[in-house]
């Protein structure tokens, strides 16, 4: 469980699914929704409903210099949005 959530996400739009019960954590690529559903509640104390996971490829990325093109990638990264039972909250973003 070390390692799974890596940072919340917060957004315009995450802020305003706050209130729904949805909130998104940055999570390891090779994370599962099982593993990710048991790291928030251990983290947090509250019980998880769902995860939706979202795996974004990194993007393409060139810049012209003096000695011709240089070319290069963004990492890859995996969102988790996950749904609490109702009525729960993480204190944590309610501070941000």
């Amino acid at each position: 469980m070390i390692g799974i959530l890596k940072r919340p996400i917060v957004t315009e739009k995450m802020t305003e699914l706050q209130d729904k019960g949805f909130y998104a954590f940055e999570v390891d690529l090779h994370a599962n929704k099982i593993s990710i559903a048991q790291a928030v509640e251990k983290k947090f104390n509250v019980s998880v409903v769902s995860v939706r996971t979202i795996r974004h490829k990194g993007k393409a990325k060139s810049q012209m210099t003096r000695k011709g093109r240089f070319a290069g990638r963004t990492s890859m990264w995996k969102k988790a949005i996950v749904r609490l039972k109702a009525g729960e909250k993480i204190e944590l973003f309610q501070n941000v």
